[in-house]
């Protein structure tokens, strides 16, 4: 009887990780269990695991969806980004972003991988075409920590959680004045900095989906500090109450902002408009990623000290169900064509 169980069991595990890749899948990382999980986001079902390194944050999938990103972060002392074949389901050879320490905030645009890493205070970017690091930038800030990059590379936004400030980073053409033996230098494209002060602890943040606002959520506070991208200016402050604040994201409509507690394990859902809260929604005991479904029907809510992922129907307003996955942080989607 024994013996025919294991043998059961090893072929259900067997039939389990040759399931393969849905176009659209829902990744999560898994911080306890060292894994990335690639979920099905119509059957909430876990389609496979992949081992990553041993302190996994963040997660982003390449533009064709074949392929994710995570870094391996150690409170800024690690050095790894792991590379992740989602439709082979197997890792490949990690990248070591050093002397660029602890990397922490991801994205992909314009077919490179850009990446802060906290522990030099630097924002990089990796280029997979080249297998190449082709840029660095340093915003001199502490904990400089997620990252948002607009299309076309030229602008870069990040969060300094310990200064308490926002870095606007511009790719802007420069124009040298003559110089006192009569030689005028030629214009040249070079990086500026804008640091925006906000309140320290201000972490999670996104851009509205017409590109005019930067809101951002500070856990040491619980304010929404919201920035005008335009003017580079800090436009208003908003007190949340949301203590322990950890990531914000707008509804693809642009209409509501999503943040999460790691403190609380709350969910605060805030009218853009109006600058109030509609809902505050229990989810567990530690919310920290959020995903939205492109509809903007479905959140999903890394619940990291409940070692699940949170489903919230955003029409009704209630978590309507769960995914176990150990110690749930980062999450992206990955989307194939």
């Amino acid at each position: 009887m024994v013996i025919f169980l294991s043998i059961t069991l090893i072929y259900i595990a067997g039939q389990c990780a040759a399931q393969s890749t849905p176009a659209r899948t829902l990744l999560t990382l898994s911080k306890s269990d060292h894994v990335l999980a690639i979920i099905d986001p119509v059957s909430l079902k876990i389609i496979a695991q992949v081992p990553v390194g041993s302190d996994p944050h963040e997660v982003v999938a390449s533009a064709d969806g074949k392929t994710a990103y995570v870094t391996i972060y150690g409170g800024g002392s690690l050095h790894d980004l792991n590379v992740i074949d989602l439709v082979a389901q197997k890792a490949l050879p990690t990248i070591d972003t050093r002397p660029l320490m602890g990397p922490h905030g991801i994205t992909f645009v314009d077919g490179k991988v850009w990446f802060t890493t906290e522990g030099s205070k630097t924002v990089g970017r990796y280029d997979p075409a080249t297998g190449k690091f082709d840029w660095a930038m340093g915003t001199g800030q502490d904990r400089t920590h997620m990252i948002y990059v607009v299309q076309g590379g030229k602008r870069v936004y990040t969060t300094n959680v310990a200064s308490g400030t926002v870095s606007i980073l511009v790719d802007s053409l420069i124009k040298p004045n003559t110089m006192p033996n009569g030689f005028t230098p030629p214009a040249h494209w070079d990086w500026t900095q804008t640091i925006i002060p906000v309140s320290k602890g201000s972490e999670g943040f996104d851009v509205s989906p017409d590109g005019k606002e930067l809101w951002t959520a500070a856990s040491d506070d619980g304010t929404i500090a919201i920035i005008d991208l335009a003017a580079k200016k800090l436009l208003t402050t908003i007190d949340a109450k949301a203590m322990g604040a950890n990531r914000l994201k707008f509804t693809p409509d642009g209409k509501r902002v999503l943040v999460t507690s790691l403190r609380t394990g709350d969910l605060f859902i805030y009218d853009v408009a109006t600058h109030q809260q509609i809902k505050r929604i229990s989810t567990g005991h530690g919310a920290a990623g959020i995903l939205v479904d492109d509809d903007g029907s479905r959140a999903f809510i890394g619940c990291t000290g409940d070692n699940y992922v949170a489903v919230v129907d955003l029409k009704k307003l209630e978590v309507t169900g769960h995914i176990a996955v150990g110690g749930a942080d980062g999450l992206a989607w990955a989307i194939r064509p």
